[in-house]
């Protein structure tokens, strides 16, 4: 589940919006694709999202970064991402 709301954002930069929002968001991946980096910084305001993702042989890892993890699903899961 988590893979694929992360799958869904762009590697490289991009924007979305959340909870009415406008947030830049870069995504880097490492690994062959089995690890991933996330960061969404609110463009004008204080808020961000930093998380790592990592697929081993035994379990899919979400490693939110100084945060809850509910705030980083809440984000992947509603996050609208702009053309």
């Amino acid at each position: 589940m988590i893979k694929a709301l992360i799958d869904r954002i762009p590697e490289g930069y991009s924007e979305g919006q959340f909870q009415g929002r406008r947030y830049g968001i870069s995504k880097t991946i490492f690994n062959e694709g089995r690890s991933s980096k996330v960061f969404a910084e609110e463009l004008g305001g204080n808020d961000f999202i930093s998380l790592n993702f990592y697929q081993t042989q035994k379990e899919d890892l979400l490693k939110p970064c100084e945060m809850p993890a509910e705030k980083v699903v809440a984000f992947l899961k509603e996050v609208e991402l702009e053309a």
